[in-house]
């Protein structure tokens, strides 16, 4: 059976199955970090429910943190396969609450987001050229007590000649509440077709907060005397260092699929978050 997804409006789709007219969820598989606490729920999980490998399963089921399911949706990008994560880590923004009872009730009544990942280029000092995708963001941050010195330009045009600053990051709408907001970035509604531009501790200009991105722009760093004031770049978690230049761009290619409890989604998380004080 082939996994396919029936659109609901947008990137927000359900889950449905071929040659059927409502959601179902039939084959299941299961990771779990290696957290006590995700082992024991992928025990009492598996008892109850069957498993299959990946390759063969219509969902699978995520148990760990934040930072696990990033782990997951990086494995699984544009292979199609939906990830339902439960939560067993310390946030769990992108995790719906864990419980044994009623999952596959939960999965056939989730909702799906469709995330669309950022491809970081970068070019080193050496000459060489490194490529990762980031989920949540793409950061250059500076790696000495020095100050970084970056040139910004935005589709090729350049918006600020020289700034000077601990760092500066491009988040994603899923990322916007991550390493954005505790930048002092906007947070961006998921549906929004746009990108944050967001400083990290700005000295010069010392008034820029950042900037709201339409999604399709290409962003573009140049390393400022990158030898006396070297920065890295890290695209989620992969870090890359001696930095000359960084691009990043939305990759239209792969996409992340993620299933949340029709009751909890991503986006009225987002809309949470807002309003949280």
């Amino acid at each position: 059976m082939t996994r396919s997804l029936a659109s609901s409006g947008g990137d927000r789709t359900t889950l449905r199955m071929p040659g059927t007219t409502a959601p179902s969820v039939e084959r299941l598989a299961f990771a779990a970090s290696d957290a006590d606490r995700s082992r024991e729920a992928l025990a009492a999980l598996t008892a109850r429910y069957p498993q299959v490998d990946p390759a063969d399963a219509d969902v699978l089921v995520a148990l760990g943190g934040d930072g696990f399911m990033l782990e997951m949706l990086h494995r699984h990008l544009g292979d199609g396969l939906p990830i339902y994560g439960m939560h067993r880590g310390s946030i769990g923004f992108l995790m719906n609450e864990y419980r044994v009872d009623g999952l596959l009730d939960r999965l056939r009544t989730a909702t799906l987001t469709v995330l669309r990942p950022l491809r970081m280029t970068v070019e080193r000092l050496d000459g060489t050229t490194v490529e990762s995708l980031a989920i949540n963001e793409v950061s250059v941050h500076r790696r000495t007590h020095q100050a970084a010195k970056t040139r910004v330009s935005v589709d090729g045009t350049v918006r600020i000649e020289e700034m000077i600053s601990d760092g500066v990051l491009v988040a994603t709408a899923a990322g916007s509440t991550a390493y954005n907001l505790s930048s002092h970035g906007p947070i961006l509604p998921l549906g929004s077709p746009l990108l944050a531009l967001t400083p990290v501790s700005a000295f010069r200009p010392r008034r820029w907060r950042g900037a709201l991105l339409p999604a399709h722009a290409e962003v573009r760093f140049d390393v400022l005397e990158a030898e006396k004031r070297p920065v890295s770049a890290t695209a989620d978690s992969e870090e890359v260092t001696e930095v000359l230049s960084v691009t990043v761009r939305e990759e239209s290619s792969a996409v992340a699929s993620v299933l949340f409890d029709a009751d909890h989604n991503l986006e009225e998380r987002i809309l949470h978050e807002q309003f949280a004080y």
